[in-house]
């Protein structure tokens, strides 16, 4: 049954992102056109590897899972997939909390420095903290700080056994530019790491830091598209020591309204340039995939 489910996911990730924006597009043709927006926007889940700052209504619950994708190493076939499936709550004003569980997926064979493996397993667990400093309905700008907690037993990147802790930290910022039109986001980003792997009982620690930005535009009622930009460095060490690597992302995004109750987020982005340290290359394949990939759906329950 788990061989079964492995080819199956296997197959969906070796489709490539023609096909994924072929569905977006027959998504926004097909929508129906009776679904109406509100006035303004809700930055809660519009982005796809963002945060907006809004956090939800008092006694809002959600129901949402997560896809991610993750494409290509410096060479040989890599392809890790993430599942998670998340519930958020928002019990007190301004403040959300959201618990979710993991799943992952890793077809790796002939990348550098990556053991092969072909494998389905439990990943880990998460805690989501977000709390609204700043309401754009009542300031310049909106501002949100969100931290999430997560502990694994599978290394995301290599699929390895271990055990693996660490914290994002991220500080949002949003503000309307045309009203019930257009939204800019701004992510400030860090993410330190501690990793210890089973097999060859070595730990590990590692700090990352990022700047993030988006744009997106009604274009109907009921769907917002426009696009992000990231940009991320890696250090060894949990307080930004020897410097491993960075790299510039870039994609477009899609935001769908299915219904009152239902949404759907779809997001792509490619490395556009990046560097290892120590290296002359172009892209940094090391630290980084080459592709990244997310589907969101979200019903409020």
């Amino acid at each position: 049954m788990v061989n079964a489910v492995e080819a199956v996911v296997v197959s969906g990730m070796r489709a490539r992102a023609n096909p994924f924006w072929t569905i977006a597009a027959c998504t926004v043709a097909l929508l129906p056109v009776c679904v109406s927006a509100e006035e303004g926007f809700d930055t809660e889940h519009i982005f796809g590897f963002m945060i907006g700052t809004d956090v939800g209504s008092v006694g809002e619950r959600e129901f949402q899972s997560e896809t991610t994708g993750r494409f290509g190493k410096g060479g040989g076939t890599y392809r890790a997939l993430a599942q998670e499936v998340e519930i958020e709550v928002v019990p007190l004003p301004n403040l959300r909390i959201e618990v979710g569980g993991t799943a992952s997926l890793h077809d790796i064979t002939g990348a550098p420095d990556i053991d092969d493996r072909r494998q389905f397993n439990f990943q880990g667990a998460s805690l989501d903290l977000r709390y609204r400093l700043l309401d754009r309905a009542h300031a310049p700008f909106g501002l949100t700080v969100a931290a999430e907690l997560h502990g694994d037993r599978i290394d995301e990147t290599s699929g390895a056994k271990g055990r693996t802790y660490g914290t994002d930290f991220t500080l949002a910022f949003d503000r309307e530019l045309v009203p019930n039109f257009a939204i800019a986001a701004l992510n400030l980003i860090y993410q330190p790491e501690w990793a210890r792997f089973e097999m060859a009982g070595l730990s590990e620690k590692s700090s990352t830091i990022g700047a993030a930005v988006a744009g997106m535009v009604r274009v109907r009622p009921n769907v917002l598209l426009g696009g992000e930009m990231r940009y991320f460095r890696q250090y060894d060490g949990i307080g930004l020591g020897e410097f491993s690597g960075h790299a510039l992302f870039v994609g477009p995004t899609a935001y769908f309204q299915l219904s009152e109750r239902t949404r759907l987020t779809l997001s792509w982005s490619m490395q556009a340039w990046g560097r290892p340290a120590g290296s002359s290359a172009n892209l940094d394949l090391v630290n980084f995939e080459r592709h990244q990939a997310r589907v969101v759906f979200g019903v409020n329950f």
